[in-house]
């Protein structure tokens, strides 16, 4: 059966794409189950340093969960599969590599989740969001009413929840939802990983510290989290990559780093 997640590799990025455009990119239970295999596989890589997520065509990124399949699940299969989010999606979440969503096309409900899941947000012009489940009588489920208000602010996510607002990309990049509008006529996928060039040559151990760091600030007080943040800085203060940034500036060259 054709894995419904296609697997690149694009230089030190990695790139997985919904391949389901005839189903909008929806994510089914065996897309999940997949993103968890690819996940697994990527995070034991060290050569990797980064992974984008796109879909594939043009009209859509992820139309979200795939309800044609859903219409044929008990109450208690969707909690399953609510489950899958959570574990198969989590570890992106989790990722010591930077993940990166290339928003080719509509990206709504659990796809908007999906990209949500990553730390940086890239969207094609053409490109919709929106969070639309309460006008189906259900809620996010899926990681949106914890992770849309941390990004956007509560006011901000309100509004897209209970109304079912859908933005465009250049209001989604006022919000700050998104971090950047590929411009036009540019292949989204290719303006992320153009866009990412810092961190596919970056200092990888320094990256998965600093997104620890600023996941956790979240999580806790300012004085804790200071503290947590300095076990990180600890971590990478004895790294050879350090010593060779060190190096590189003294030779007025460009560090070249190992992830060690």
């Amino acid at each position: 059966m054709t894995d419904p997640v296609l697997y690149e590799r694009r230089g030190r990025v990695a790139v997985l794409t919904i391949a389901r455009p005839e189903r909008m990119n929806s994510l089914s239970r065996d897309t999940l189950l997949s993103f968890g295999r690819h996940a697994r596989a990527i995070a034991g890589d060290s050569e990797l340093r980064a992974v984008v997520i796109t879909g594939a065509g043009d009209k859509a990124f992820c139309a979200g969960a795939d309800l044609k399949e859903r219409q044929g699940m008990s109450e208690n299969d969707i909690r399953a599969q609510v489950q899958l989010y959570r574990s198969e999606l989590g570890l992106l979440d989790r990722s010591d590599k930077p993940v990166i969503a290339a928003i080719n096309g509509v990206a709504f409900g659990g796809g908007l989740e999906l990209a949500l899941v990553c730390d940086l947000r890239v969207a094609a012009p053409h490109a919709q969001v929106a969070l639309p489940e309460t006008g189906l009588g259900i809620i996010p489920g899926a990681g949106g009413t914890q992770r849309l208000p941390r990004i956007v602010g509560e006011a901000r996510a309100n509004e897209m929840i209970l109304l079912g607002l859908r933005l465009t990309a250049e209001q989604a990049l006022a919000w700050g939802l998104v971090n950047r509008v590929s411009p036009l006529g540019k292949n989204v996928v290719d303006d992320a990983i153009e866009w990412i060039a810092p961190i596919a040559d970056g200092a990888p151990l320094a990256q998965a510290a600093a997104l620890q760091a600023i996941g956790r600030s979240f999580e806790v007080g300012l004085e804790l989290g200071l503290e947590l943040e300095k076990v990180s800085y600890d971590r990478v203060l004895v790294s050879e990559d350090r010593q060779e940034a060190l190096r590189a500036f003294a030779e007025k060259r460009k560090p070249v780093f190992q992830g060690r």
